[in-house]
């Protein structure tokens, strides 16, 4: 999808100081001393948290529909509607039907192992994206940069797609709830960040060409100009306390017709293995296996 990043640029202070000597023979006014400018450097972990932030803005998050391939229908599946799914970004489950306005879901922020290459893994829930172009999402994103771990929280809204970042201050272990609520034409995304509330956001966006054909509660690959990154080693990550709201009707993931979505390479080898669903039909995890 098309986007408009916004760019970064590091900035230095500069300090002005009188030069030394002449000043004993001859009366010389402050205005007319030379001076030399000192440059305050930011550090290098600064540099490359400017750096890393500054890339996520780039990224492609959420909706990445042609790259999701139908499987079989497990006819043993325990849930109705259960199928089983393939896609190069997405691992989870998507809910599939008309007039979604309410998903949610809550985790435990995963930590991550970090190599020196460029590796992302984003968490999140959302209307759309699965059989649409319009993207309505809002959650939690892992970028492993020169081997340190950069943890965000933001949202992404149609037409625009471009990922709002929000929170900088992201850790493991934080608690988040993720939700986005639908009334008419407005759609507020709300992330919680119950132990660094700094991350917490609530934003509400318009779109009168939403399509609302999907939930979704994914571990994602986000994609870049080169195509999808490799994933970040995430370990696992758990969604609990899934909510949706299909017209009237409020449910879990099992409540309605669910796919069960597992990522894989271009060589078809997994990624990141969603687990099965609970016996409420409300939480899973997803494990990550490789990183591309």
């Amino acid at each position: 999808m098309a986007h408009s990043p916004r760019k970064f640029f590091l900035c230095c202070v500069a300090a002005i100081v009188p030069a030394a000597g002449i000043l004993a023979a001859t009366a010389v006014t402050a205005s007319a001393q030379p001076t030399t400018a000192v440059t305050a450097r930011p550090s290098a972990s600064a540099q490359a948290q400017a750096v890393a932030k500054a890339a996520i803005e780039k990224l492609t998050v959420g909706q990445q529909p042609l790259d999701h391939r139908v499987g079989v229908v497990n006819p043993a599946a325990k849930f109705r509607g259960l199928s089983k799914v393939s896609s190069t970004n997405w691992s989870g489950y998507a809910d599939t039907g008309s007039s979604f306005s309410k998903v949610s879901a809550s985790w435990t922020e995963p930590s991550a192992s970090c190599g020196f290459t460029t590796q992302l893994a984003a968490f999140w829930v959302g209307i759309d994206g699965y059989s649409s172009d319009s993207v309505e999402q809002d959650g939690t994103l892992i970028e492993c940069y020169l081997g340190t771990a950069y943890q965000y929280t933001w949202w992404e809204m149609y037409p625009t797609n471009d990922i709002q970042v929000v929170g900088e201050t992201l850790a493991a272990g934080d608690a988040i709830t993720s939700t986005v609520t639908r009334s008419g034409t407005n759609y507020t995304l709300t992330v919680t960040d119950s132990t660094h509330s700094a991350n917490s956001f609530t934003e509400t966006e318009s779109c009168s060409s939403c399509a609302n054909s999907s939930a979704e509660w994914i571990a994602e690959a986000p994609s870049g100009s080169t195509g999808v990154y490799p994933l970040a080693d995430f370990k696992s990550w758990t969604a609990s306390n899934a909510s949706v709201t299909e017209g009237s009707t409020s449910g879990v993931i099992s409540s309605f017709t669910d796919d069960e979505i597992t990522m894989i390479d271009s060589a078809g080898r997994t990624k990141a293995l969603p687990g099965s669903l609970n016996s409420s039909g409300n939480s899973f995890s997803v494990a990550w296996e490789r990183a591309s």
